[in-house]
């Protein structure tokens, strides 16, 4: 008998797309049980290796484990997602820094990449929240792959977490993300999503 054919010879299996995509869910609600002390660290060294332009890497994180640090996040958040933000071991602040191209000296050392960004008018404020969306979309997948779950969430006062946690340093919040061990019993059925017609085009 002839083997089958695999077209993906390379792909993950099916527990690891589970993981991944296709099991995973969002998360509400969360058991009482502690993240490992190095949980930021190994999701950054994950999340950094995913590309940008130009490597240009403008996501920015601002990791809140600590009750004071949750406090300080408590008058940002509305009023559906106060109680699961309270109760989630970690919540990321996923934020970008406007002026990334500074770091492009480091990070893209082969060629004077600042020009690209700053010598037209929007450039680098398109590029800095493009990619630092991009970036939160690899942490979401990076903790995932730990074993992780993930509740991402916008509902947040946007100048409220500015003051409390990113003034100092200059960086906008995008979205926040709330990573745990989730509850299944918290969880509600699952959002249909949309057929390949509907949202794709091959030309």
């Amino acid at each position: 008998m002839n083997a089958p054919h695999i077209p993906y010879p390379d792909a993950l299996g099916g527990p690891a797309l589970a993981r991944l995509f296709t099991e995973a869910r969002t998360h509400n609600g969360w058991l009482d049980k502690p993240l490992p002390a190095d949980t930021e660290q190994r999701l950054y060294d994950l999340v950094r290796m995913g590309p940008t332009s130009a490597n240009c890497s403008p996501a920015r994180f601002v990791f809140v484990r600590s009750r004071e640090g949750k406090e300080r996040l408590r008058p940002a958040m509305s009023s559906g997602n106060l109680d699961k933000t309270m109760a989630a071991p970690l919540t990321v602040i996923v934020a970008h820094d406007p002026s990334f191209y500074e770091k492009l000296p480091e990070l893209f050392p082969h060629t004077d990449a600042r020009p690209w960004f700053t010598t037209k008018p929007g450039v680098a404020g398109e590029t800095a929240f493009r990619n630092g969306t991009l970036q939160g979309g690899y942490l979401i997948l990076a903790a995932r792959a730990l074993g992780l779950d993930c509740g991402p969430m916008s509902g947040f006062d946007k100048e409220k977490v500015k003051a409390a946690f990113l003034a100092d340093k200059g960086w906008e919040p995008n979205f926040l993300v709330n990573i745990g061990y989730g509850d299944p019993a918290a969880l509600h059925g699952r959002l249909p999503r949309l057929a390949f017609d509907d949202a794709c085009a091959i030309v």
